[in-house]
């Protein structure tokens, strides 16, 4: 049966309600999305919802995506995905929270146990990309996420090297920059300072495999102040460091007139100017349009998840 959290630990959920979150009315049920049971042993007690597109093809990529604070499977499906995954063929798993685990429906980031190798919340993700690779034949899996999802998709990048081949990282956090509800709310704003090194070695620490790493790609918007735009830069460093590239842009462009860098051939950022904490979306039928404008999913001219499948080349 899947663990559940004491009341302890509910209880310091609570007090990280501003981890990540403006409070807002519930968003829609995830009844739209088929949810799976049985997908492991479950330690970090999450729930697993899926789109397959009808007739897929076996050996098709997976692709995670991880919902932020007061969010379910089925907002975070707004961001576009499931019209991706048909465009371009692959299934997206949805994992979602519980209030069990915490009341505002935040992934853990900051807790040791949900956040180390073979524990916890990551193991349930972990379980879950293991369960859709085995129903499809499939042998490559991405990871991404917004806010607390965008923070646990380092932990992920982290942890599970050999299993994602690339992440999406938006309005998100360096891995290991907090372990505990404490040390989070600084992690957030104004933010941690380490060096690409010290950073580097703490995702090396966190898994026995070491090449190739996830290519990541950091989104952030730099009017954000639930997650300040600091924790970009800090990212950056510590992906370029675990990747082996400096931090100096090999290429610096813009794309839909937003700044663009590129390190190497593993790592890029996009700063969105004048966005505030959310995800980027662009309404609309065009072909690098997707995403419907809610809570958390901001109408900015450009859809973040677009841009990904193109970065991971899917």
């Amino acid at each position: 049966m899947p663990n559940r959290r004491p009341v302890t630990q509910v209880l310091t959920a609570l007090a990280a309600v501003a981890l990540f979150l403006i409070t807002l009315p519930r968003p829609a049920s995830a009844a739209a999305l088929p949810e799976v049971i049985g997908f492991g042993s479950n330690p970090g007690n999450l729930q697993m919802f899926r789109y397959v597109p009808a007739g897929l093809p076996p050996g098709r990529p997976v692709v995670v995506a991880l919902h932020g604070c007061t969010q379910t499977a089925a907002a975070y499906a707004n961001t576009g995905w499931p019209q991706l995954a048909e465009c371009g063929r692959f299934t997206v798993v949805f994992p979602q929270q519980r209030s069990a685990n915490n009341l505002n429906l935040c992934f853990n980031w900051f807790e040791p146990g949900d956040t180390r190798r073979d524990a916890g919340e990551a193991l349930s993700v972990k379980q879950m990309v293991d369960k859709a690779k085995q129903d499809n034949g499939s042998s490559t899996a991405y990871v991404t996420g917004l806010s607390a999802g965008g923070a646990m998709t380092a932990v992920l990048l982290a942890t599970y090297p050999e299993v994602f081949a690339g992440g999406g990282i938006i309005a998100g956090i360096p891995y290991q920059c907090a372990t505990s509800v404490l040390t989070a709310f600084g992690c957030m704003n104004p933010g941690r300072d380490l060096t690409p090194a010290q950073w580097g070695d703490r995702v090396r620490a966190a898994s026995p495999h070491t090449r190739p790493r996830p290519k990541v790609s950091i989104w952030q918007g730099s009017a954000d102040f639930t997650v300040a735009a600091r924790n970009a830069t800090e990212l950056v460093e510590q992906w370029t460091n675990v990747n082996g590239t400096d931090q100096i842009p090999d290429r610096t462009d813009t794309v839909a007139g937003y700044p663009h860098r590129v390190y190497g051939d593993a790592v890029e950022q996009f700063t969105i100017t004048g966005m505030g904490h959310g995800q980027p979306a662009d309404p609309g039928s065009g072909p690098a349009q997707c995403g419907t404008a809610g809570a958390y999913l901001l109408d900015v001219n450009i859809c973040a998840a677009h841009h990904l499948t193109r970065f991971w080349g899917l």
